[in-house]
């Protein structure tokens, strides 16, 4: 059986892996390159964050420090923006960057960002998808076990497509909160022109990570859906 020795359908993922390691490489030497250079303003990811959430009217979202590197995100369920070490202290330019990235996220979530409230929804029901996925789909094509008429392999596909949908809605949730990123830090001059355009590019390196994630599920979607079928002709 190719899926467990050869698997010639492994070929479709190539020009994703490629993207994704390309992607990781770019926003690493991208963030170092701009966490070298500090702002202007002098102010930290913290103190950016604080500045962008009182000037759109939002007082209950707490900023606080995580341990890690770029473990930045913002928590919708306890409205709290968690920023790394180096981005919650850090006064540089990619570090600004990122915090004013993670406030957009609270902004989104503050004035009810569709996409956002979305991808909120299915993530529970996506996190069932990518652990469950795969150990179905093994299951499915070494036993050609059935659930309520289905292979497993099936409802491990159908599961998997859950992931596919999250990433892809991920995607205009990214790119529009990096656009409030720069939209809030040239009108509250937090950064000037040539600032600007360098938290710009930690933030389009960013969103690349999110377009090769993007792409890794659709082509192992892709994958999945051909040996489903092939499966099914031999069986």
């Amino acid at each position: 059986m190719p899926f467990f020795f050869f698997d010639p359908t492994m070929i479709i993922l190539i020009p994703a892996i490629i993207l994704s390691i390309y992607a990781s490489v770019k926003v690493r030497a991208t963030y170092n390159k701009y966490k070298r250079i500090a702002s202007t303003r002098g102010l930290s990811g913290s103190d950016v964050a604080q500045l962008i959430l009182h000037n759109n009217g939002i007082s209950d979202v707490k900023v606080e420090r995580i341990p890690g590197m770029l473990s930045d995100h913002y928590d919708p369920r306890t409205k709290v923006l968690r920023l790394s070490p180096e981005n919650y202290s850090g006064r540089s330019l990619a570090a600004i960057g990122v915090a004013a990235h993670e406030v957009g996220h609270a902004v989104q979530h503050a004035q009810g960002y569709a996409p956002l409230g979305i991808r909120n929804a299915i993530a529970p029901v996506t996190s069932l998808g990518s652990q469950l996925a795969i150990p179905l789909i093994f299951i499915g094509l070494i036993f050609n076990t059935h659930f309520m008429g289905l292979n497993l392999l099936q409802i491990g596909v159908i599961l998997y497509s859950t992931v596919v949908l999250f990433t892809l809605i991920t995607l205009p949730v990214e790119f529009n909160a990096s656009r409030r990123a720069v939209t809030a830090v040239r009108e509250f001059a937090i950064l000037n022109g040539d600032e600007i355009e360098g938290a710009r590019k930690v933030l389009n390196a960013a969103a690349l990570t999110y377009v090769a994630a993007t792409t890794v599920a659709i082509l192992e979607l892709l994958r999945l859906l051909i040996i489903s079928r092939g499966f099914d002709k031999h069986n």
